[in-house]
């Protein structure tokens, strides 16, 4: 892909959406993809995707994190460090994720199961589609949490049982034992560190798995969340439950590597959204969207700390490239980031959008923005409502511990009153303000800044069809065009 032209942000996204349409839209079916050696084959491509981990782990930093497979797979391959979801919730993120398209546009609005019951719009075309007739066989197990499940065409198709970290290797197994000769993607979805009613999980049997607790006198709590004695026990929970999701990778990688099949297979480790806990899950904030996206494989230089802005729309247009398949009729959200794998730095990665609609049914608050690598704006469609809680969320000790405090409570630095009701729009100099608390978007100095998000923000929200721009036919963001 030769360079952007511009350097302007708007234009430069604007060609990366035509490039990205181009490229597959005119893709040949079953084109062999080229990995970095010249080989003229096509990897295996495996997702294994925690359910609500942050950034957690020892590669990132975070020394009290146990999670050595993680920490190897780093080193072994390309860790980026401005990974985003568009949004912090379950069922939406993964709609992202299968889908190369904004949870607005594609349908899944909010969690798929139970009384929720959304879905994918009938045209979606998921990923697992989209490899079968370039001749890949698929397969998912674990936490799939997407629905309808016939629109993807699964060859195999295990859903359940994610915090049985054993039980998803053994079946992985089944999955390669049936594959034979033919390049396969297969995704793995893990229940763990997600929460399991008011707890994490850690007081179930687990098989294969060794227990590793955590005393929480000795956590240090993230600056996002408050510092006190229920926190420090839920946390200290969080990085047990994190811990185990990392024994499971583990699991994986030694069936990998015991049927010679580790550096065939593009393996992509990852998470639907950040930490259960206040100011992250169900928010757009940092906390909740900043992930650990970890890959090793052919095309993945080891050791690499690549630091492009990616987003999930991404992995998409990524993996199609990878096994040189064609890509739907219609265009995608996101660009392939196949050939700036192994550059540190690649020039033109600078800027990701956000879309978040519900979590549960009942949680209806939408936002949309826009993330720079200086900048977070966002717009809150409806800034009368105040700030939903997910019932797993209101249920816990943390959450609890700061509707006691009334009035004074807070949420690491952020008033609690300031979380519960938001501005229509909230700006946040990353870069001085890492945990978003002072909202930039009255200050004159910021002004610039200001306009040139709006109007980026609305700009995508028009390039994917946000159904909720239909609000925007009046009022102070009507002339934005």
């Amino acid at each position: 892909m030769r360079a952007c032209a511009s350097n302007a942000p708007g234009d430069r996204f604007r060609y990366n959406h035509r490039m990205n349409r181009r490229q597959f839209l005119a893709a040949p079916l079953a084109a062999p993809a080229v990995l970095a050696q010249g080989r003229n084959t096509r990897p295996n491509i495996l997702v294994l995707i925690a359910d609500d981990l942050g950034l957690h782990t020892g590669a990132y930093g975070d020394a009290q994190a146990k999670m050595p497979n993680l920490d190897r797979m780093a080193a072994e391959g390309v860790r980026f460090t401005n990974a985003f979801c568009t949004t912090a919730s379950c069922s939406a993120s993964r709609s992202v994720i299968f889908t190369g398209l904004h949870n607005h546009a594609n349908g899944q609005y909010g969690h798929a199961h139970a009384y929720h019951k959304m879905s994918l719009l009938p045209h979606v075309k998921p990923l697992s589609a989209l490899l079968k007739p370039a001749g890949y066989r698929t397969g998912i197990a674990g936490k799939f949490h997407v629905a309808p499940a016939a629109q993807f065409g699964w060859d195999y198709f295990a859903e359940g049982r994610g915090r049985n970290v054993q039980s998803l290797a053994e079946r992985f197994q089944k999955f390669l034992d049936a594959t034979e000769n033919r390049p396969w993607y297969m995704h793995i979805g893990y229940d763990d560190p997600h929460r399991l009613g008011r707890g994490f999980g850690n007081e179930l049997e687990h098989p294969g798995v060794v227990k590793t607790s955590f005393e929480p006198s000795l956590i240090r709590v993230p600056s996002f969340l408050p510092d006190n004695e229920p926190t420090r026990r839920e946390v200290a929970e969080y990085y047990e439950a994190s811990n185990r999701f990392d024994q499971g990778v583990g699991m994986i990688l030694d069936i990998l590597r015991a049927r010679n099949q580790l550096d065939r297979t593009m393996i992509v480790v990852m998470s639907d959204n950040g930490m259960a806990f206040p100011n992250a899950k169900t928010n757009v904030y940092d906390a909740g969207a900043r992930l650990p996206l970890i890959i090793r494989g052919p095309d993945a230089p080891a050791g690499t700390v690549n630091e492009a802005l990616v987003h999930w729309p991404d992995l998409v247009p990524t993996m199609l490239e990878w096994a040189g398949a064609k890509g739907p009729e219609y265009g995608l959200h996101g660009r392939s980031f196949a050939n700036v794998l192994g550059q540190p730095r690649p020039a033109g990665w600078d800027q990701v959008h956000l879309s978040h609609t519900f979590h549960e049914i009942t949680m209806y608050y939408p936002m949309r923005g826009t993330r720079t690598r200086q900048y977070k704006y966002l717009r809150n469609l409806y800034p009368e409502l105040a700030f939903p809680q997910a019932s797993d969320l209101w249920e816990s000790p943390t959450w609890q511990s700061v509707v006691k405090l009334g009035d004074s409570g807070r949420v690491g630095m952020r008033p609690a009153a300031q979380y519960l009701h938001r501005p229509a729009e909230e700006l946040y100099d990353i870069t001085a303000d890492p945990d978003e608390v002072s909202n930039l978007a009255h200050v004159p100095a910021h002004s610039k800044a200001l306009e040139t998000l709006r109007r980026e923000t609305h700009a995508f929200r028009k390039r994917t069809n946000d159904p909720w721009l239909i609000n925007d036919r009046e009022g102070p963001f009507a002339n934005l065009g």
